[in-house]
């Protein structure tokens, strides 16, 4: 058997679904507890059912939260130190796609809203979880990104901005911390089978695509106490 995370306290967010769905399955199965964060309670509650069932996981806490608020996010890390005192790994994973549309046509609530989602709650969590992350023997941060970041493709603004301005904010905080055990790192998973995926080609095949679960390995990968990379970006097939 591989190196497991037992003992260990992972945060997830966008654990209902999706990548952060199969990352917390991953996480959780690999003998961590599992803090899974996402707005829909139902399937933060099935996501925990199914964990139960494996018989082997670390567990789950579920906590139902909308990560523009930042308040929320704050008073969860206080909760987060009151319980466990530290957090050894954090997945930053829920993202919204916005509109494909001119830049110029973009609603200014949806530009707003897709930057709080992507970026400003990501800088949130760090804000609130930097700390935790120190107390850790181990501490591992873990972002996805996205090929959008670079390529910039017509009417994909919104998208791409926030994706850009994620891995300045990443970067950032790995400049700041490359002196300490701390290891931050991002994933970007290319084309899966996700609701998002569909959302922007909708006349994909989707059984052709890899799904969430093959690249859940790169979230084990990077979570791992033994893992030594550092402002590194992992593409899907790098597991």
């Amino acid at each position: 058997m591989g190196e497991r995370l037992d003992g260990r306290v992972a945060l997830v967010t966008g654990a209902s679904r999706g990548i952060g769905r199969a990352a917390a399955m991953a996480l959780a199965q690999a003998g961590a507890h599992v803090i899974a964060v996402a707005r829909t309670t139902g399937a933060l509650e099935e996501l925990d059912d199914d964990v139960r069932a494996l018989g082997a996981g670390g567990g789950v806490t579920i906590v139902p939260l909308d990560l523009c608020d930042g308040d929320g996010i704050d008073r969860l890390g206080a909760e987060v130190f009151e319980r466990w005192g530290k957090l050894d790994v954090l997945v930053g994973n829920a993202g919204r796609l916005g509109v494909l549309s001119p830049l110029g046509h973009v609603p200014a609530d949806e530009w707003t809203r897709t930057l709080e989602v992507n970026v400003t709650a990501n800088w949130r969590l760090i804000r609130a979880f930097d700390s935790l992350l120190r107390l850790s023997d181990a501490g591992r941060a873990i972002f996805v990104t996205s090929g959008a970041a670079q390529k910039c493709r017509a009417y994909w603004g919104v998208y791409s901005v926030s994706k850009a301005a994620l891995d300045a904010v990443v970067m950032s905080w790995v400049a700041e911390t490359r002196d300490l055990p701390l290891r931050i790192n991002l994933i970007s998973p290319g084309p899966v089978r996700t609701a998002m995926r569909a959302q922007a080609m909708p006349g994909e095949d989707a059984a052709s695509l890899p799904s969430p679960e093959d690249v859940a390995p790169l979230f084990l990968k990077l979570a791992l106490p033994s893992c030594d990379l550092h402002g590194e970006t992992l593409h899907g097939g790098q597991a």
